[in-house]
């Protein structure tokens, strides 16, 4: 199937270990069970969704010391194509453990390294270097020192190269943005707690969070704006009108993943020609796909398929 180029940047990647113990409690030691370790962080988590649903990216991700060439490993184990930038120190990691008494599942996330201003320059001309159309996904955290315009800086960039970009960010980066609006940011996707911190207030209805969305729109914040309600699916605000899609009724089991897979879902159906409020539903389908499955697991593409006619799309 015919699909522009995607590319995701991940500026602060980590060594993902999940494991679990029979009781989380303080000052004992936690004999816990062997780690799964997966390659973590926003953009590559999309990358790899994408690759679960068959299509094609290139993962740019920032690497350093032993951590880094153990991301780069597995990424290359698991066939995806990768371009590694070099972080200014070595990559963090993160812990998840599931405490099996019964009290839920307790992350653990590491900083990363601290970027000099010098490297960030040089981040952004790497990342536009690499890119001549089709979409760009800048996903997760910023590291230490990477300013909170970043975003808006690399727009700037992309401008030039006729990529359109999908940003998927989270505090003081994503109030920044809703703050300072800039061109060239096409979609800006968050989850309905980011939105009600910065609406401040609470959205307790969809049409409140999609009329939330299109102030953004409104404001030149991006040209659309998604917002995920959780089991109540997601809602995306354009010029052109207003759209829900259902969150399909499914077992939840971890909703680690859930949202890099949305993005995964979104950004491969308009790569590929479809409509924004058609891909709002195969987003949402992945997404319902992804909280089916265990600690740091993504969307399985057979759940995906078989999902998408349980997430309708209805024009609000």
């Amino acid at each position: 199937m015919k699909q522009a180029p995607i590319l995701t940047v991940t500026l602060n990647p980590a060594l993902d270990l999940s494991t679990s113990t029979d009781e989380v409690r303080a000052n004992v030691k936690l004999r816990c069970d062997a780690p799964e370790t997966d390659p973590g962080g926003g953009g590559i988590n999309v990358s790899r969704a994408i690759a679960l649903m068959g299509g094609m990216s290139t993962a740019l991700v920032a690497l350093g010391g032993a951590t880094g060439i153990r991301i780069a490993d597995l990424l290359g184990a698991a066939g995806l194509r990768i371009l590694r930038i070099e972080a200014p120190g070595e990559t963090r990691q993160s812990l998840a453990v599931i405490d099996r008494a019964g009290t839920g599942q307790y992350r653990f996330v590491l900083p990363g390294p601290h970027w000099p201003e010098r490297r960030v320059a040089e981040a952004l001309h790497e990342i536009a270097s690499d890119v001549s159309g089709g979409w760009v996904v800048l996903s997760g955290s910023n590291p230490p020192g990477v300013p909170d315009k970043f975003a808006a800086m690399l727009a700037a960039r992309l401008e030039r190269n006729e990529a359109q970009l999908l940003v998927d960010t989270s505090g003081a980066a994503l109030r920044h943005l809703a703050n300072t609006p800039c061109p060239g940011i096409a979609v800006l996707r968050m989850d309905a707690e980011e939105a009600e911190e910065l609406a401040g207030y609470a959205l307790y209805t969809r049409r409140e969070s999609v009329e939330f969305a299109a102030g953004l729109v409104a404001r030149g914040v991006a040209g659309a704006v998604i917002v995920a309600r959780g089991a109540d699916g997601s809602v995306l605000a354009t010029p052109d009108g207003f759209w829900h899609a259902e969150a399909a009724r499914v077992p939840v089991v971890s909703k680690v993943g859930a949202g890099d897979s949305f993005v995964a879902g979104f950004t491969l159906s308009v790569a590929r020609g479809m409509p924004m409020p058609q891909a709002l539903g195969v987003g949402a389908a992945a997404a319902s796909a992804a909280v089916m499955t265990p600690a740091t697991e993504l969307c399985q593409p057979d759940d995906v398929a078989r999902l998408i006619g349980q997430c309708p799309v209805t024009r609000l």
